[in-house]
């Protein structure tokens, strides 16, 4: 493997093109996940996920493995998962409670914020350097934690921008997900579904805001639905599933329509006034619902927002009128775990979250009639990518025809334009090139 200098990875991005090695090199994937997953921050969790004193989940950020965990003081904690002493991981399960934890190897036990209590046989430490208070041997907090609106993020870089500053520009699509809750709550339910992708990272958070591909990859899906509801006679209400397939087979001009924006540090969506979830039937007493709620005014307000895919650069994805969200989790350069989780809206019908839990079945699932179409075809870039036919991958459909919006920071584009690529490489370059403490 060769060694990369600042030089060297700058050469890999140019204005609206990037070296196929960004897809396939083990020691560029390394320095992606000490300089880019290292400094951003990464999505953990939800609140709702620890409700209680003692619960938790254990997760990744990065390479990293890590615990959340409530603590007695109410506080969402993120600390490592690895033992002061011989560095064991100490937390084997997904999710649990726990009064504290306990290493499987030498038997050490930590509070719930990490700090040690106890260890075995103590006396063997007498007049050594150890010393039960010394923080090194606490499971260790992680540099930064923050949430917004009880999404929990952290950071292993001590530096850098804070949280709200992090997420300004696709703020609002965390609050329009929450808003979409009459009593504006969230609650995570329904499980995790998780989906290996033989590929790299980046290539699933390249797809979510590329609107040239769905016409062409997911094609046999639109044409099956389209033909299914003209089978039916005259009148008829096409079930659920249909209305969730039949807009992957949208045209161009309904992708241009739609229009994709970017906003600071990789960050974009697509999507806006209108998008693929924008025709979905009314789920019969929601909108009285939000009315009660948010008042007539502000409920058509959030309603109106109609945003299908924000990416949080590297980690997240949302879509806000599905009530659902994609986490991003890198094995190795050619390997990722995309996690679908799912939320009910407090005070809505039960039908919305059903409505979740079918499009998660049905677009997300690797034995779903979308995702798998995505996936064959990130494995034929990973394949590719590794071909000797060419060196440069190309990204330059609109390039230079974006507008400035009335926010600043935040430009716009015709949908089927490959702005977001282009910013998520902007973005990418400041990480991997930027110097770290």
């Amino acid at each position: 493997m060769n060694a990369y200098s600042k030089d060297d990875i700058s050469r890999l991005v140019e204005s609206a093109r990037v070296h196929r090695s960004v897809y396939c090199d083990e020691t560029l994937f390394a320095l992606e996940m000490e300089r880019l997953w290292g400094q951003a921050w990464i999505y953990v969790g939800h609140e709702s996920q620890v409700p209680g004193s003692g619960d938790f989940i254990t997760t990744m950020v990065g390479l990293q493995p890590v615990v959340m965990v409530r603590h007695k003081d109410d506080s969402v904690r993120v600390i490592h998962n690895r033992c002061g002493h011989r560095a064991a991981k100490v937390v084997g399960r997904d999710c649990g409670h726990a009064k504290g934890f306990k290493c499987p190897y030498h038997g050490w036990s930590y509070r719930t914020d990490g700090s040690l209590i106890g260890v075995p046989h103590a006396g063997g430490y007498k007049d050594t350097d150890f010393d039960k208070k010394d923080p090194q041997f606490s499971m260790q907090p992680l540099a930064r934690v923050d949430n917004y609106r009880g999404f929990v993020f952290a950071s292993l870089w001590k530096e850098g921008p804070d949280l709200k500053t992090f997420l300004k520009g696709i703020d609002s699509s965390f609050d329009n997900l929450i808003d979409r809750s009459p009593q504006g709550t969230l609650e995570h339910a329904g499980g995790v579904l998780r989906y290996d992708h033989d590929c790299n990272w980046k290539m699933f958070i390249e797809n979510l805001n590329d609107t040239m591909h769905p016409m062409v990859v997911h094609a046999s899906v639109g044409d099956a639905a389209r033909r299914y509801v003209k089978s039916q006679p005259e009148g008829t209400a096409y079930p659920t599933e249909a209305e969730i397939i039949f807009p992957f087979g949208s045209s161009y001009e309904f992708f241009d329509k739609g229009g994709v924006s970017v906003c600071g540090r990789g960050h974009g969506y697509t999507g806006g006034k209108i998008s693929i979830h924008s025709a979905y039937s009314d789920v019969p007493g929601y909108w009285e619902a939000m009315v009660a709620g948010h008042g007539e005014e502000k409920a058509g307000k959030i309603l109106s927002m109609n945003r299908h895919n924000t990416i949080v650069y590297p980690s997240l994805t949302i879509k806000c009128n599905i009530q659902a969200i994609r986490v991003v989790r890198p094995i190795a350069v050619d390997r990722t775990i995309i996690e679908t989780h799912h939320f009910r809206l407090k005070g809505a019908p039960e039908e919305m979250f059903h409505r979740t839990i079918l499009y998660s079945r049905l677009i997300n699932s690797h034995g779903g009639m979308v995702g798998p179409d995505d996936l064959a075809c990130y494995r034929r870039i990973q394949e590719g990518s590794l071909s000797a036919g060419g060196e440069w991958i190309d990204m330059q459909r609109f390039r230079g025809q974006e507008k400035e919006c009335d926010e600043p920071g935040t430009r716009r584009a015709i949908g089927t334009s490959d702005i977001s690529l282009r910013h998520q490489y902007r973005a990418w370059l400041d990480y991997m090139t930027r110097e770290v403490a």
